[in-house]
């Protein structure tokens, strides 16, 4: 572990799509903490030593048998409890409380009334004021278990704000950890700092030490590989290990064609050139490219993708030989999912974003040293190791590149048209200032063409579109409301600089939780 032994928090997960939510807002405090399955909750609690525990929401009822519950150690285990919508219901249910179905379901935005004052709600609410939290549920606590008191009430949820002070067991039927509630964040802090008595001392920079000095353990002289994309989480994983055991490192980059304008110079420059790692380019664009001949479907082109990354990896890993350990750049979302109680929604890799995981045959064990830490957590690490922000603050980059941006069959035509045409964009939203703001923004080539007359010729062209998004947390996303001033720049420069264009779209399309990708 990366925190200190006394200074964790445990999240029970109950399968909320924003439990991870919670994970963030904790560590975003300086506070270090993990998710784990309710049904494996007990197993951990000893070795893990937590100093508070958190519950979190669930889609599943309380008053249906079969459905999670606390273990009942957590409430005997001495530390506080904080239960975040399903988590107050089980623990109100199980404490001696009372749950019903409610009459009116309570979904979005609500106003709830702080009812009493509260640790819980020191410095942020007081007594009789009236604040905006994200409501969802449809189950509702009606009568509460010995020792609790209500301190805030909404429309639909007489109790949607509980607390017992003398154990330090605190509800609330609200999210805390979404942005649509305000405050959530200074209640989150309030429980895990002054109720808890966490020091909020968990730091990237010591986890940059605690890191290295862990991967030195583990490698000891052995040798390791690292696959090399150009993506944030690759790089990282790349200037850490070489931080920690420098020349038993070599990174392979998988030149696949199918990257942005000038990535894979990028790439090279900077881990060869200037960091001095031990870096095998190998170009591969035409075998990907043959191998994609006439494929349209989406699903069988990341397959296709996945496969002839392996198989050159394998390939250049071969040659190399004698490798020990195999680096990958696994995050913690995809450690939390692949232990999901309920098997979780991405025990099978996303195809959206990856391309496939190595073969077994390879027969090397793996070092991630990033598997404790989220994506914007990673982008901290990558600036405290100082990694350009060229790459730190680039935006998201599907493993499947630009193939998943050009619906349809992929031609090195299409290929060299959209990069011409997503270098413009970008260009533009970098002269505009809009880069940071922006969540994510490229171009796609559509698979129609339109007539069009251009000076005194028709064309006969495709048609470009422009996606940009905002979003917090990756889950959700808004469209960016770009001035038509901006978007009309935009396309002139696009239709006057690259060939094959003649038209230009810009999508609206807001998304809910679940891919942002085009495909």
């Amino acid at each position: 572990m990366s925190a200190p032994a006394n200074d964790r928090i445990l999240i029970i997960d109950f399968g909320s799509q924003v439990t991870q939510l919670i994970a963030r807002r904790v560590r975003e405090s300086g506070v270090y903490c993990e998710i784990i399955p309710y049904n494996k909750a007990d197993v951990i609690l000893d070795s893990f030593a937590p100093k508070a525990i958190i519950l979190s929401g669930g889609p599943a009822s309380v008053i249906k048998s079969g459905t999670p519950r606390i273990p009942d150690r957590v409430f005997a285990y001495g530390a506080p409890v904080l239960g975040i919508c399903y988590g107050q219901q089980a623990m109100c249910a199980q404490l001696g409380g009372t749950v019903e179905a409610g009459a009116e379901r309570e979904f979005g935005r609500a106003e709830l009334e702080a009812t009493a004052d509260s640790a819980l709600f020191e410095g942020v609410w007081r007594k009789g004021a009236r604040n905006q939290v994200w409501m969802s549920h449809g189950d509702r606590v009606i009568a509460l278990p010995p020792g609790f008191h209500s301190i805030g009430i909404s429309a639909n949820a007489p109790f949607a704000a509980i607390a017992d002070e003398t154990r330090r067991f605190y509800g609330v039927q609200f999210h805390p950890e979404v942005m649509h509630t305000p405050d959530g964040a200074k209640l989150l802090r309030n429980f895990t700092h002054k109720i808890a008595g966490c020091t909020g001392g968990w730091t990237m920079a010591a986890f940059r030490e605690t890191e290295i000095a862990r991967v030195r353990a583990q490698v000891g002289q052995g040798r390791v590989i690292c696959g090399l994309s150009g993506g944030v989480d690759s790089s990282v994983v790349a200037v850490l290990l070489h931080e920690a055991i420098g020349a038993q490192l070599t990174c392979v980059f998988v030149d696949t064609g199918l990257m942005r304008a000038g990535e894979a110079e990028q790439v090279v420059r900077l881990f060869r050139d200037h960091y001095n790692i031990h870096l095998v380019h190998r170009e591969a664009q035409d075998l990907f490219l043959t191998r994609l001949h006439g494929v349209s479907d989406p699903e069988q082109k990341r397959k296709i993708i996945g496969a002839a990354f392996i198989d050159v990896f394998d390939e250049e890993a071969t040659k190399i030989g004698g490798a020990d350990f195999l680096a990958q750049g696994t995050l913690y979302p995809d450690v939390i999912e692949s232990v999901s109680f309920d098997g979780g929604p991405s025990v099978t890799i996303k195809s959206h974003h990856n391309v496939g995981g190595l073969p077994e045959r390879m027969r090397m064990k793996l070092v991630e040293p990033l598997r404790e830490l989220f994506k914007d957590e990673v982008r901290v690490l990558g600036r405290e190791l100082g990694l350009p922000e060229a790459f730190v603050g680039r935006h998201p980059f599907p493993g499947p590149g630009l193939a998943i941006r050009i619906p349809g069959e992929i031609t090195a035509e299409k290929l060299e048209i959209l990069r011409k045409a997503d270098t413009i964009y970008i260009d533009e939203i970098r002269k505009a200032g809009l880069y940071d703001e922006i969540w994510q923004a490229f171009a796609v080539l559509l698979p129609v063409k339109t007539v069009g007359v251009m000076g005194d010729e028709r064309s006969y062209e495709y048609v470009c579109a422009l996606r940009a998004v905002t979003s917090t947390d990756g889950m959700t996303a808004d469209s960016y409301p770009f001035t038509h001033q901006f978007l009309g720049a935009a396309a002139t420069r696009i239709i006057n600089e690259v060939r094959g264009v003649n038209r230009v779209v810009y999508d609206i399309t807001s998304k809910p939780p679940g891919t942002i990708e085009w495909e």
